[in-house]
């Protein structure tokens, strides 16, 4: 073997997350093996003249602060994003410093509305890599979040059951 192996920090499928240079601390992310490219949520998003403007978050999370964030060109740029489902859309992508598990590295971070996403932060694989190992049983989820959401789910699930046995 060449070279000197490094460690790989343990973390959840679920952990809180910081942007030191943005002074945002203790962010739900979902950690996602399955998704490339991490994703934050923005809101305002907005480019003119090479400088890009966005928010963090939204105004009924209790993460947002309403500044606005400028990054201007080249620090930023326009790409397509093929979500789990297949459906493609153009997204921003940013660099930021995160800190996760212990650990300050700068990512790449698709901006994009997580307003109906249970975490607002995605961690994806290119953010991982190498750094991360993930164990399911560890971390810090939201499970009384989860619970709500798959109890809604559920309920659905039966709505459209009970339509379909009709049709």
């Amino acid at each position: 073997m060449f070279g000197s192996k490094k460690t790989k920090d343990i973390i959840g499928r679920a952990e809180r997350v910081s942007f030191p240079e943005l002074k945002v601390k203790f962010v739900p992310a979902k950690i996602d093996t399955g998704a490339d490219l991490s994703s934050i949520w923005a809101t305002a998003i907005h480019e003119k003249d090479g400088v890009l403007g966005f928010k963090l978050f939204g105004p009924k999370s209790k993460f947002y602060s309403g500044e606005r964030i400028e990054i201007k060109s080249p620090n930023y740029l326009l790409t397509r994003i093929a979500s789990s489902f297949g459906h493609r859309e153009l997204r921003y992508v940013v660099k930021l410093q995160v800190e996760l598990g212990g650990r300050v590295i700068k990512g790449s971070f698709s901006l994009s509305d997580r307003s109906r996403k249970t975490y607002p932060v995605l961690i994806g694989r290119k953010l991982l890599n190498g750094k991360f190992l993930v164990d399911v049983t560890k971390g810090r989820p939201l499970l009384a979040l989860e619970k709500q959401k798959k109890v809604k789910l559920d309920q659905d699930l039966k709505i459209f059951k009970k339509w379909e046995k009709k049709a």
